[in-house]
């Protein structure tokens, strides 16, 4: 079931042409930007997007530009495990590894502790509005949001055609505490979702 969903939503994202992307990443930019959780926090880890994902390009120049301390994913592909590592210069720290996506290069690997992080931006194939999260299949996030501090935001960025009825969560499965989309901002923890201007 999850392997299905998976590849069905992936192929009604690729169907976005590349300025609708653009549209919809900017308007999800824009309620990020917003909330008090983007503003207060001093470190913050950001997925680099890939292919069809929501942008995060203008999200991690912004955050090194206010001044914020920044951290991207990086795999160990064989242990399929994931760690934070802070970067200064963005794209200049990063160069294309696990499947094309841009990691920081051996010489800009600065791992840091998970608990220093304020706020954490996840990526996802699908959510439903319980916060539940289908990945790409890997399990590095799974494995990777369980330790950061308690408390820390676990935001999701997803168009409005990721949002389904299920992802057919399991236990091992890690929820996100908010998912914003160009349309509206899903509260999971209440169980509704609401638009803002």
């Amino acid at each position: 079931m999850k392997a299905h969903l998976r590849k069905a939503i992936l192929a009604r994202k690729d169907l976005l042409t590349k300025e609708e992307q653009a549209k919809k990443s900017e308007a999800i930019h824009r309620r990020l930007l917003s909330l008090p959780a983007w503003e207060e926090a001093t470190f913050v880890m950001i997925y680099v997007s890939f292919g069809s994902e929501v942008s995060t390009d203008y999200l991690i120049k912004k955050a090194l530009t206010q001044g914020k301390m920044v951290a991207v994913p990086y795999c160990y592909r064989e242990e399929r495990k994931l760690i934070a590592s802070k970067i200064y210069d963005y794209p200049g720290d990063l160069i294309p590894r696990t499947w094309g996506i841009l990691e920081p290069r051996p010489e800009a690997l600065r791992p840091i502790d998970p608990r220093l992080i304020d706020l954490c931006l996840v990526p996802g194939v699908a959510f439903d509005i319980f916060g539940n999260r289908l990945g790409y299949g890997a399990g590095y996030y799974d494995g990777f949001l369980p330790s950061l501090r308690a408390g820390t935001p676990k935001i999701a960025l997803a168009f409005e055609i990721q949002i389904v009825d299920t992802v057919f969560p399991t236990p091992r499965d890690v929820p996100v505490d908010l998912i914003i989309t160009e349309a509206r901002i899903i509260r999971p923890d209440t169980k509704t979702s609401y638009k803002t201007y």
